[in-house]
């Protein structure tokens, strides 16, 4: 059980520093590029939620290490 909520604090910690990431590169291309359509960034949060529901369905089917846990 507490291996579990371990793996669960990290998907979240993952989660967080995946958002951050995510949007950070999308306010350096549009201060320094050029404006992202509204859609295209809908897609990209899209895709970052998509992935999200992977892992943290991996996470508590036990398929696996956490893939956010970096060791």
């Amino acid at each position: 059980m507490a291996a579990m909520a371990i793996s669960i604090l990290w998907f979240l910690i993952g989660i967080i520093i995946l958002s951050g990431v995510v949007y950070l590169a999308i306010w350096v291309i549009e201060n320094f590029v050029q404006p992202i359509p509204e859609k295209i960034k809908q897609g990209i949060w899209v895709i970052v939620l998509i992935l999200a529901i992977i892992a943290l369905i991996t996470v508590l089917a036990g398929g696996g290490p956490n893939p956010f846990h970096w060791k």
